[in-house]
């Protein structure tokens, strides 16, 4: 098959019979090698390369949004992509771009294509190729196929947004009033003529001479207009590439399929995953696809998410209220294979809140896909991706880097000059999944099949940003899976709200898992993803339904049905205590309760009371039997840690010969709370919001360790919560200082409130939690509405609740001003689309800023420097990491170089006050390395440095600094 055409062996090449005028238009230029590509060339390659994604990559869940608004559907959708990308670029042929090389601008002059030298041209930047095109394509429409002029901007918005921002009104009229970028005073209709034959041409091969008139009164929706862009924007950079697309004089004879061909096979990109739906029973399913403990059975949940999803009309969004362990992940994996096979969909991004929690899903998705079968007769690659900003230090992730990498020097990561690594052994990896060379770069990186990611990669998806074009061409092909939902706050809850409405204008599955989900929400997750499909009593009904578990599914139709489910058996009754916030009670208490050994998990809200209380403890217990967990470690530390802890704490078929037989407690912040299967014998939780409450409480007797528990010492055989970090003696109680800073005070007394009953046992079931059955009307009575706690809080409570409706409405409030609007009305143009944005959408520190509401905070790089001004990496590094010299007049073996990356360290809040943060940059750019900045510093290059002394300690703007691989960084004011 022909990619432009469906199956004409006798279509003439596009050059054939064009002018002399239209063949001198230039369209790229080599300054190194003084190679030349015209215009006509890289309009016919883009055109070839359109065909070649529409029919082996594009996912037909796409190609449905894109067709649903054309009278002959998928045929005329294929015709307008491949058309809108052959003709993308027709603005080169104007004297604002022509001019820029003086040398292939005397060629154009030469045949009568006059045009001012580039250095009188001083407007000419007012004229970018990309506007001039949308302005030359609207023109061409009026009067080579009477369409109305309003109807043309649908379409010459796609070519005039193909460089990542489509123009705004007031671009368009700049143009207007300088006609002289367009064609030059005196020659206007040589160069109009020229401009008209490469859009006839274009016509042409693409087949849509007649289709034009029959798209006249076509209104292309927002989605498809977007979508369409970033088609056009892939072909182009594809087209683009200088080692796949050679440029003139040496290519100057190719045919125009064979060299499309050829750079096909070049590029060789991971074909279309096509999904079969799966077609045994639920347990039979996750039988094949999951590695389930031996024993264990389908819970309920997961067995009615696989029904649900079998019998909903067509893929819709499903959220998924279950207790934590109930395999809510497994579940949200097989409904996603499920709505691909039935939507289209070419792949699967998974969302969660961390880094950490990503980094854990990673190997989970691998697992899965080595099991998931394929349509194809042959399947062959999938590309995935680790999506944040780490993901190179992930050992897993690098396996499949490795996997996917091939020496194209052109093949770079966003589509420009770009940082690129060598080839390296392609056996360290299954040769099916890889990380596909092209297919990296925070631009292009979404666009591999399978992603797990931080939120902010799907949130991102609404934030005004250059290409974003291409993260919508890259969701909108895919399932997508949304963990940790209640995780977030109002302003980041408005941005993924604006994202679901897209999502759902998509027709985009979305699979939402949470354990502690508040009604209020779901029904926004509901309300958002349907819009106005979806009545306003089916949403009351969503807000109001009860039961948990719970799956409520929303179809695209409208249709929405929320269901109970029945719960798996498994249960756990806690018994709840109040605990006084003093550290000698707390170790009296913990002496107690360890009397006869056992595994504590205490859990504190900030790092500085972490490590408060776990230097008291050592002084109690021994520094043997207390260990710490929290974000202030070094990242090699950091996953260290978390692999001990599951290790020693993990299932108890993975962590019986490695669990403390005596006392141990692990003193954690709240990176305990999520995605690390832990199991302790006893939970001591500063005050939290009741959700997160529930989250640490899912840490506690989480396995069952013998017949009735009779493996965990005999004082623990009970769960117990003890809840301190708050003063419990005044009305209402009061958090302690850094409780409230984090969680603001209505959510922390909301939850004491809730908590009352069964702290104070005037409950109906005294001091027990009954888990699941207490989880949702906990969390529900405490992000509702009505009123909860004794009458003697309620003044105090009500100020607290005033305080809180102002910060979120001033969360929503900044949460607007870089959001994209909602899909508007179908033919209404992405005029104007990302107008006043942010520029890049970045995964740092900065760039996640800017869909969270945080402020900016620091990352270094640690190092340590000895008495003699060497440097060396940080010593107690596993795996004989630790110690090694570091050369600062050269760039660092890559081995020594992926060390230093992997002690990144995110400083804490001290370093995020604006006076603080100004003076900390100045004071580590002194650690400025010149060798480290090289091109071919992969890893270091625009890193800062904090380098430590031989007793990893320093001083940084008026802080005393201190590093250990047991505590972490320790952070005092200076004196």
């Amino acid at each position: 098959m022909s990619p432009v055409l469906h199956d004409d062996e006798s279509r003439p090449a596009f050059a054939d019979g064009l002018s002399i005028e239209a063949r001198s238009v230039w369209a790229k230029h080599d300054r190194d090698t003084d190679g030349w590509l015209p215009l006509w060339r890289h309009m016919a390659d883009s055109g070839m390369v359109a065909g070649f994604l529409w029919d082996r990559w594009l996912p037909l869940q796409v190609k449905r949004t894109i067709a649903e608004c054309l009278p002959a559907g998928l045929d005329d959708a294929r015709r307008l992509a491949v058309w809108l990308a052959t003709t993308h670029d027709i603005g080169k042929a104007s004297p604002a771009f022509a001019c820029q090389v003086e040398s292939l601008a005397d060629a154009m002059r030469a045949v009568g294509l006059d045009m001012p030298p580039l250095k009188q041209f001083v407007d000419r930047k007012l004229g970018p190729h990309g506007l001039a095109g949308q302005a030359l394509m609207q023109e061409w429409l009026v009067e080579r196929h009477g369409w109305s002029r309003p109807n043309t901007l649908q379409v010459g918005i796609i070519v005039g947004g193909h460089h990542g921002v489509p123009p705004t009104a007031s671009d368009v009229k700049t143009l207007v009033d300088h006609p002289d970028l367009v064609r030059t005073p005196g020659c206007e209709d040589l160069w109009r003529k020229v401009q008209w034959e490469l859009l006839d041409r274009c016509a042409d091969v693409c087949e849509v001479g007649d289709e034009l008139a029959g798209w006249r009164n076509v209104r292309l929706s927002q989605p498809a207009q977007a979508l369409l862009t970033g088609l056009v924007i892939v072909a182009d950079w594809i087209a683009s590439n200088p080692d796949l697309f050679p440029y003139f004089p040496d290519a100057e004879h190719s045919h125009d399929e064979d060299r499309a061909e050829s750079a096909w096979r070049g590029l060789d990109l991971p074909e279309l995953w096509q999904p079969s739906e799966p077609t045994g029973s639920p347990a039979e399913v996750f039988a094949s696809r999951f590695s389930l403990p031996a024993g264990s059975r389908l819970r309920p949940v997961q067995e009615r998410a696989m029904q649900s999803a079998r019998s909903m009309s067509a893929p819709g969004l499903m959220v998924i209220e279950a207790p934590m362990g109930e395999g809510k992940t497994e579940a949200a994996l097989a409904v996603a294979e499920i709505f691909a096979a039935r939507s289209g969909a070419g792949g699967c991004l998974v969302a969660l809140p961390t880094m950490a929690t990503g980094n854990a899903m990673f190997p989970r998705m691998l697992d899965w896909l080595k099991c998931v079968p394929d349509l194809r007769p042959q399947p062959g690659r999938r590309s995935v991706l680790l999506a944040h900003s780490k993901a190179a230090l992930n050992d897993d992730y690098a396996a499949l880097v490795r996997a996917g990498s091939r020496d194209v020097r052109g093949v770079d990561t966003d589509g420009g000059s770009g940082e690129w690594r060598p080839a390296a052994d392609q056996s360290a990896a299954p040769a099916e999944l890889v990380a596909h060379q092209w297919l990296r770069g925070r631009k292009k990186g979404m666009l591999s099949s399978f992603v797990v990611g931080t939120i902010d990669q799907l949130l991102f998806m609404g934030l005004k940003s250059r290409h974003l074009a291409l993260r919508h061409l890259a969701l909108a092909g895919k399932v997508v899976v949304i963990d940790e939902a209640h995780a977030y706050d109002t302003y980041m809850n408005s941005y993924l709200d604006r994202v679901l409405s897209w999502l759902g204008s998509y027709r985009v599955p979305v699979v939402v898992l949470s354990a502690t989900l508040p009604a209020a929400r779901r029904r926004e997750l509901a309300e958002a993803y349907a819009g106005d499909a979806c009545a306003e009593t089916d949403l009351v009904a969503v807000a109001q339904a009860l039961g948990y578990p719970l799956i409520t599914t929303v179809e695209p139709d409208g249709r929405i049905a929320p269901e109970p489910v029945a719960a798996s058996g498994r249960a756990i009754h806690v018994h709840m205590e109040r605990l006084r916030d003093d550290l000698t009670v707390l170790g009296e208490r913990l002496t107690q309760e360890l009397a006869g050994g056992g595994c504590v998990l205490v859990v504190r809200n900030t790092v500085d009371r972490v490590l408060e209380t776990a230097a008291f403890l050592r002084g109690l217990f021994g520094n043997e039997n207390v260990s710490v967990a929290h974000a202030r470690f070094v990242d090699i530390d950091r996953a260290d840690k978390d692999s001990d802890l599951l290790r020693r704490f993990g299932p108890p078929e993975k962590s019986r010969q490695h669990r403390p037989t005596g006392r141990h407690i692990v003193v954690a912040s709240s990176v305990a709370e999520q995605s690390l299967d832990i199991d302790f014998d006893l939970l001591v939780s500063d005050l939290c919001p009741v959700d997160l409450l529930l989250q640490r409480i899912g840490r506690l007797h989480r396995h069952v360790r013998g017949n009735d528990q009779s493996h965990r010492p005999e004082k623990l055989r009970t769960a117990r919560c003890l809840v301190t970090g708050a003063d419990w003696d005044t009305l209402p109680p009061k958090p302690v200082r850094g409780s409230t800073l984090i969680y603001r005070d209505h959510a922390l007394l909301r939850s004491a409130a809730v908590l009352e009953l069964f702290l104070s046992g005037t409950g109906p079931h005294g001091h027990t939690v009954r888990l699941p059955e207490d989880i949702s009307p906990m969390v529900q009575d405490a992000y509702g509405n009505g009123t909860v706690g004794p009458s003697q809080w309620q003044d105090a409570m009500a100020k607290a609740a005033a305080a809180q409706e102002l910060h979120e409405a001033r969360q929503e409030e900044a949460a607007q001003y870089f959001q994209i609007r909602e899909a508007g009305r179908a033919g209404r143009p992405l005029l104007g689309w990302v107008d006043a944005g942010v520029g890049d959408a970045d995964d740092t520190r900065r760039g996640r800023a800017q869909v969270r509401d945080t402020r900016e905070t620091l990352e270094v790089l640690v190092v340590q420097g000895r008495a003699d001004g060497v440097w060396t990496t940080l010593p107690g590094l596993s795996e004989k990491r630790g110690g090694l010299e570091l050369p600062t007049d050269a760039v660092p073996q890559p081995r020594l170089g992926r060390i230093v990356a992997g002690c990144g360290l995110r400083l804490p809040y001290q370093f995020s006050i604006p006076q603080v943060l100004d003076r900390a940059i100045e004071e580590l750019e002194r650690n400025y390395v010149p060798a480290w900045q090289s091109k071919d510093s992969y890893w270091l290059a625009g890193e800062l440095i904090l380098v430590l002394d031989e007793n990893c300690r320093t001083r940084l703007a008026g802080y005393d600094l201190r590093y250990t691989s047991t505590d972490g960084l320790e952070v005092t004011r200076a004196e």
